[in-house]
Protein backbone atom coordinates (compact mmCIF):
# COMPACT_ATOMS: atom_id res chain seq x y z
CA UNK A 1 0.00 0.00 0.00
CA UNK A 2 1.32 3.44 -0.92
CA UNK A 3 1.73 6.40 1.42
CA UNK A 4 -0.19 8.70 -0.87
CA UNK A 5 -1.01 9.72 -4.42
CA UNK A 6 -0.86 12.61 -6.85
CA UNK A 7 -3.99 12.89 -8.98
CA UNK A 8 -3.29 14.47 -12.36
CA UNK A 9 -6.33 15.98 -14.03
CA UNK A 10 -6.67 16.72 -17.76
CA UNK A 11 -9.39 18.67 -19.53
CA UNK A 12 -9.31 18.34 -23.32
CA UNK A 13 -5.66 19.03 -24.23
CA UNK A 14 -4.62 20.78 -21.00
CA UNK A 15 -3.25 19.56 -17.65
CA UNK A 16 -4.24 21.08 -14.32
CA UNK A 17 -1.44 22.46 -12.15
CA UNK A 18 -2.02 23.72 -8.62
CA UNK A 19 0.36 25.95 -6.71
CA UNK A 20 1.09 24.96 -3.13
CA UNK A 21 0.63 27.75 -0.61
CA UNK A 22 3.75 29.33 0.85
CA UNK A 23 2.41 28.25 4.26
CA UNK A 24 2.61 24.53 3.39
CA UNK A 25 5.49 22.70 5.09
CA UNK A 26 6.42 20.48 2.11
CA UNK A 27 7.35 22.12 -1.22
CA UNK A 28 5.83 25.58 -0.61
CA UNK A 29 5.10 27.61 -3.77
CA UNK A 30 5.75 24.56 -5.97
CA UNK A 31 3.36 23.49 -8.73
CA UNK A 32 1.67 20.17 -8.10
CA UNK A 33 -1.09 17.81 -9.11
CA UNK A 34 -3.59 17.04 -6.35
CA UNK A 35 -1.71 15.42 -3.49
CA UNK A 36 -3.52 13.15 -1.08
CA UNK A 37 -2.73 10.71 1.71
CA UNK A 38 -4.18 7.22 1.68
CA UNK A 39 -4.79 4.22 -0.54
CA UNK A 40 -4.49 5.10 -4.24
CA UNK A 41 -6.66 2.10 -5.11
CA UNK A 42 -9.67 3.72 -3.43
CA UNK A 43 -10.76 5.83 -6.38
CA UNK A 44 -13.81 7.21 -4.58
CA UNK A 45 -11.53 8.61 -1.87
CA UNK A 46 -9.21 10.02 -4.53
CA UNK A 47 -12.14 11.76 -6.26
CA UNK A 48 -13.22 13.20 -2.92
CA UNK A 49 -9.71 14.60 -2.44
CA UNK A 50 -9.84 16.16 -5.93
CA UNK A 51 -13.19 17.78 -5.10
CA UNK A 52 -11.84 19.14 -1.81
CA UNK A 53 -8.80 20.67 -3.54
CA UNK A 54 -10.41 21.95 -6.75
CA UNK A 55 -14.19 21.91 -6.48
CA UNK A 56 -14.45 19.42 -9.39
CA UNK A 57 -17.24 16.96 -8.55
CA UNK A 58 -16.78 13.18 -8.73
CA UNK A 59 -19.37 13.00 -11.52
CA UNK A 60 -17.14 15.20 -13.69
CA UNK A 61 -14.13 12.88 -13.34
CA UNK A 62 -13.24 9.78 -15.34
CA UNK A 63 -10.38 7.55 -14.20
CA UNK A 64 -7.93 6.79 -17.01
CA UNK A 65 -4.86 5.12 -15.57
CA UNK A 66 -3.00 4.44 -12.32
CA UNK A 67 0.79 4.25 -12.35
CA UNK A 68 3.27 2.60 -10.03
CA UNK A 69 4.53 4.23 -6.85
CA UNK A 70 7.58 6.48 -6.91
CA UNK A 71 9.73 7.32 -3.90
CA UNK A 72 9.63 11.05 -3.16
CA UNK A 73 11.58 12.73 -0.38
CA UNK A 74 9.47 14.84 1.96
CA UNK A 75 12.09 16.48 4.15
CA UNK A 76 13.80 13.62 6.00
CA UNK A 77 11.26 10.95 5.03
CA UNK A 78 10.66 8.95 1.85
CA UNK A 79 7.05 8.56 0.77
CA UNK A 80 5.73 6.13 -1.84
CA UNK A 81 3.49 8.26 -4.07
CA UNK A 82 1.26 6.86 -6.85
CA UNK A 83 0.32 8.96 -9.92
CA UNK A 84 -3.30 8.69 -11.09
CA UNK A 85 -4.70 10.25 -14.25
CA UNK A 86 -8.28 11.56 -14.53
CA UNK A 87 -10.16 13.33 -17.29
CA UNK A 88 -12.41 16.19 -16.21
CA UNK A 89 -15.39 17.38 -18.26
CA UNK A 90 -15.07 20.85 -16.75
CA UNK A 91 -12.30 23.45 -16.52
CA UNK A 92 -13.94 25.37 -13.68
CA UNK A 93 -11.49 25.36 -10.75
CA UNK A 94 -11.48 26.76 -7.23
CA UNK A 95 -8.14 25.94 -5.57
CA UNK A 96 -8.49 25.07 -1.90
CA UNK A 97 -6.78 23.15 0.96
CA UNK A 98 -3.02 23.11 0.19
CA UNK A 99 -3.38 25.26 -2.91
CA UNK A 100 -3.92 28.94 -3.62
CA UNK A 101 -3.58 29.13 -7.42
CA UNK A 102 -4.51 26.98 -10.42
CA UNK A 103 -3.67 27.00 -14.15
CA UNK A 104 -4.34 24.75 -17.12
CA UNK A 105 -1.23 24.15 -19.24
CA UNK A 106 -0.30 22.32 -22.42
CA UNK A 107 1.55 19.11 -21.37
CA UNK A 108 4.58 20.46 -23.23
CA UNK A 109 4.78 23.23 -20.64
CA UNK A 110 4.39 21.02 -17.59
CA UNK A 111 8.14 21.15 -16.86
CA UNK A 112 8.91 24.48 -18.52
CA UNK A 113 7.28 27.91 -18.45
CA UNK A 114 5.28 28.82 -21.52
CA UNK A 115 6.27 32.03 -23.37
CA UNK A 116 3.24 33.93 -22.04
CA UNK A 117 4.31 33.11 -18.48
CA UNK A 118 7.76 34.62 -18.89
CA UNK A 119 7.55 38.08 -17.36
CA UNK A 120 10.80 39.51 -18.71
CA UNK A 121 10.46 39.91 -22.47
CA UNK A 122 14.25 39.70 -22.84
CA UNK A 123 14.14 36.11 -21.56
CA UNK A 124 11.35 34.83 -23.80
CA UNK A 125 13.73 32.79 -25.93
CA UNK A 126 15.25 31.06 -22.91
CA UNK A 127 13.85 27.73 -21.71
CA UNK A 128 12.93 28.32 -18.08
CA UNK A 129 12.17 25.50 -15.69
CA UNK A 130 8.88 25.47 -13.84
CA UNK A 131 9.26 24.87 -10.10
CA UNK A 132 7.27 21.72 -9.38
CA UNK A 133 7.14 19.06 -6.72
CA UNK A 134 9.82 16.41 -7.31
CA UNK A 135 9.23 14.02 -10.23
CA UNK A 136 5.93 15.59 -11.31
CA UNK A 137 6.91 15.36 -14.98
CA UNK A 138 8.05 11.77 -14.59
CA UNK A 139 4.80 10.85 -12.85
CA UNK A 140 2.80 12.44 -15.65
CA UNK A 141 4.77 10.29 -18.09
CA UNK A 142 3.91 7.22 -16.01
CA UNK A 143 0.21 7.68 -16.74
CA UNK A 144 0.21 9.74 -19.96
CA UNK A 145 2.58 10.83 -22.72
CA UNK A 146 4.66 13.72 -24.00
CA UNK A 147 5.59 14.69 -27.55
CA UNK A 148 9.28 14.85 -28.42
CA UNK A 149 10.90 16.31 -31.52
CA UNK A 150 13.56 14.25 -33.29
CA UNK A 151 15.94 16.07 -35.64
CA UNK A 152 16.48 14.27 -38.93
CA UNK A 153 18.18 14.69 -42.27
CA UNK A 154 16.03 16.83 -44.56
CA UNK A 155 14.31 14.70 -47.18
CA UNK A 156 14.56 11.46 -45.18
CA UNK A 157 11.81 12.19 -42.64
CA UNK A 158 9.32 9.64 -44.00
CA UNK A 159 11.94 6.89 -44.34
CA UNK A 160 13.21 7.49 -40.80
CA UNK A 161 9.66 7.37 -39.43
CA UNK A 162 9.19 4.01 -41.17
CA UNK A 163 12.48 2.69 -39.76
CA UNK A 164 11.49 3.76 -36.24
CA UNK A 165 8.17 1.90 -36.59
CA UNK A 166 10.08 -1.16 -37.80
CA UNK A 167 12.31 -1.03 -34.73
CA UNK A 168 9.25 -0.88 -32.50
CA UNK A 169 7.78 -4.00 -34.10
CA UNK A 170 10.96 -6.03 -33.67
CA UNK A 171 12.52 -7.94 -30.80
CA UNK A 172 15.74 -7.71 -28.85
CA UNK A 173 17.09 -4.80 -26.82
CA UNK A 174 14.28 -2.45 -27.87
CA UNK A 175 11.49 -4.59 -26.42
CA UNK A 176 11.80 -2.63 -23.16
CA UNK A 177 10.73 0.62 -24.86
CA UNK A 178 7.90 -0.78 -26.96
CA UNK A 179 5.40 -0.09 -24.21
CA UNK A 180 6.76 3.45 -23.75
CA UNK A 181 6.56 4.68 -27.37
CA UNK A 182 3.02 5.27 -28.65
CA UNK A 183 3.21 7.07 -31.98
CA UNK A 184 5.58 8.34 -34.65
CA UNK A 185 4.23 11.38 -36.49
CA UNK A 186 5.62 12.90 -39.65
CA UNK A 187 3.63 15.89 -40.94
CA UNK A 188 4.34 16.13 -44.68
CA UNK A 189 4.83 19.89 -44.47
CA UNK A 190 7.54 19.59 -41.79
CA UNK A 191 11.10 19.23 -43.01
CA UNK A 192 14.03 18.03 -40.91
CA UNK A 193 12.00 16.84 -37.93
CA UNK A 194 9.53 14.17 -36.82
CA UNK A 195 7.44 13.85 -33.65
CA UNK A 196 7.52 10.85 -31.33
CA UNK A 197 4.89 10.35 -28.63
CA UNK A 198 6.45 8.68 -25.59
CA UNK A 199 6.39 8.55 -21.80
CA UNK A 200 9.93 9.97 -21.43
CA UNK A 201 12.76 11.38 -23.51
CA UNK A 202 15.28 8.67 -22.64
CA UNK A 203 13.04 6.03 -24.27
CA UNK A 204 13.13 7.98 -27.55
CA UNK A 205 16.90 8.37 -27.31
CA UNK A 206 17.30 4.62 -26.80
CA UNK A 207 14.99 3.94 -29.73
CA UNK A 208 17.12 5.97 -32.18
CA UNK A 209 20.42 4.88 -30.65
CA UNK A 210 21.39 8.27 -29.23
CA UNK A 211 21.13 7.54 -25.54
CA UNK A 212 24.56 6.07 -24.94
CA UNK A 213 23.31 2.47 -24.86
CA UNK A 214 23.90 -0.54 -27.08
CA UNK A 215 21.29 0.33 -29.71
CA UNK A 216 22.72 0.98 -33.17
CA UNK A 217 22.34 4.69 -34.03
CA UNK A 218 19.61 5.24 -36.60
CA UNK A 219 21.12 6.81 -39.70
CA UNK A 220 19.72 10.26 -40.40
CA UNK A 221 18.58 10.82 -36.79
CA UNK A 222 20.88 13.20 -34.98
CA UNK A 223 19.21 13.92 -31.64
CA UNK A 224 16.08 14.44 -29.59
CA UNK A 225 15.54 18.15 -28.98
CA UNK A 226 15.51 19.33 -25.34
CA UNK A 227 12.17 19.55 -23.57
CA UNK A 228 8.70 18.37 -24.51
CA UNK A 229 6.85 19.71 -27.55
CA UNK A 230 3.58 21.57 -26.91
CA UNK A 231 0.55 19.91 -28.49
CA UNK A 232 -0.27 23.14 -30.30
CA UNK A 233 2.96 22.77 -32.30
CA UNK A 234 1.83 19.43 -33.71
CA UNK A 235 -1.75 20.64 -34.25
CA UNK A 236 -0.49 23.46 -36.46
CA UNK A 237 1.03 20.87 -38.80
CA UNK A 238 -1.80 18.32 -38.68
CA UNK A 239 -4.74 20.66 -39.24
CA UNK A 240 -5.64 20.79 -42.95
CA UNK A 241 -5.02 24.22 -44.44
CA UNK A 242 -6.75 25.77 -47.42
CA UNK A 243 -4.59 26.09 -50.51
CA UNK A 244 -5.48 29.80 -50.60
CA UNK A 245 -4.16 30.44 -47.09
CA UNK A 246 -1.54 33.19 -47.16
CA UNK A 247 -2.48 34.34 -50.68
CA UNK A 248 -4.03 37.81 -50.94
CA UNK A 249 -5.03 40.05 -53.79
CA UNK A 250 -1.91 41.95 -54.84
CA UNK A 251 0.57 39.21 -53.95
CA UNK A 252 3.28 38.41 -56.49
CA UNK A 253 3.44 34.69 -57.31
CA UNK A 254 5.42 32.29 -59.45
CA UNK A 255 3.45 29.73 -61.45
CA UNK A 256 4.75 26.25 -60.66
CA UNK A 257 3.04 23.99 -63.24
CA UNK A 258 1.56 24.03 -66.72
CA UNK A 259 2.24 26.07 -69.83
CA UNK A 260 3.09 29.21 -67.83
CA UNK A 261 5.46 27.46 -65.40
CA UNK A 262 8.17 29.83 -64.15
CA UNK A 263 6.26 32.99 -65.05
CA UNK A 264 5.63 35.68 -62.45
CA UNK A 265 2.16 37.12 -61.98
CA UNK A 266 0.07 39.33 -59.74
CA UNK A 267 -2.97 37.93 -57.92
CA UNK A 268 -6.17 39.78 -58.85
CA UNK A 269 -8.75 37.52 -57.19
CA UNK A 270 -8.84 34.78 -54.53
CA UNK A 271 -11.68 32.23 -54.43
CA UNK A 272 -11.40 30.48 -51.07
CA UNK A 273 -14.43 28.25 -51.65
CA UNK A 274 -12.99 26.80 -54.85
CA UNK A 275 -9.38 27.13 -53.64
CA UNK A 276 -8.51 28.97 -56.84
CA UNK A 277 -6.71 32.22 -57.67
CA UNK A 278 -6.92 34.50 -60.67
CA UNK A 279 -3.65 36.07 -61.80
CA UNK A 280 -2.33 38.37 -64.50
CA UNK A 281 1.05 37.61 -66.06
CA UNK A 282 3.72 40.31 -65.91
CA UNK A 283 5.21 39.34 -69.28
CA UNK A 284 1.92 39.27 -71.22
CA UNK A 285 1.58 42.17 -73.70
CA UNK A 286 -2.14 42.27 -72.90
CA UNK A 287 -3.17 41.48 -69.27
CA UNK A 288 -5.41 38.42 -69.54
CA UNK A 289 -6.88 36.93 -66.32
CA UNK A 290 -5.86 33.31 -65.76
CA UNK A 291 -7.66 31.21 -63.15
CA UNK A 292 -5.84 28.22 -61.66
CA UNK A 293 -5.62 26.09 -58.53
CA UNK A 294 -4.08 27.94 -55.59
CA UNK A 295 -1.54 25.17 -54.96
CA UNK A 296 -0.16 25.76 -58.47
CA UNK A 297 1.38 29.08 -57.45
CA UNK A 298 4.09 30.05 -54.99
CA UNK A 299 3.96 33.42 -53.24
CA UNK A 300 7.26 35.28 -53.79
CA UNK A 301 6.23 38.72 -52.54
CA UNK A 302 3.40 39.55 -50.18
CA UNK A 303 1.27 42.67 -50.13
CA UNK A 304 3.07 45.51 -48.34
CA UNK A 305 6.52 43.92 -48.49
Amino acid sequence: MSDGFIAIVRHEDKVLLLNRSEMVADFPNAWDGIYGVGDAADLDAVKTRIKDATGISADSLTHVRTGTARGIEFGNRLNEVVPILFISDTAEIEPKTLYDEAIWVDPGFLNMLSPDEVKDAADEAVMQERRTVPQLGEMYGDVSTFLFVVKTTIGREQKIAQEIRARLSGTGSLESVQGEIFAVIHPHTMRGYIFVEASAKHHVEKLIGRGGGVTTPLRGCTKVLPGEAPLQVVSNYLEPKAATEGIDVGCIVEIRVGHFKGNRARVTEVSEGKEEVTVELFEAPVPIPITMRADHVLVTERVGE
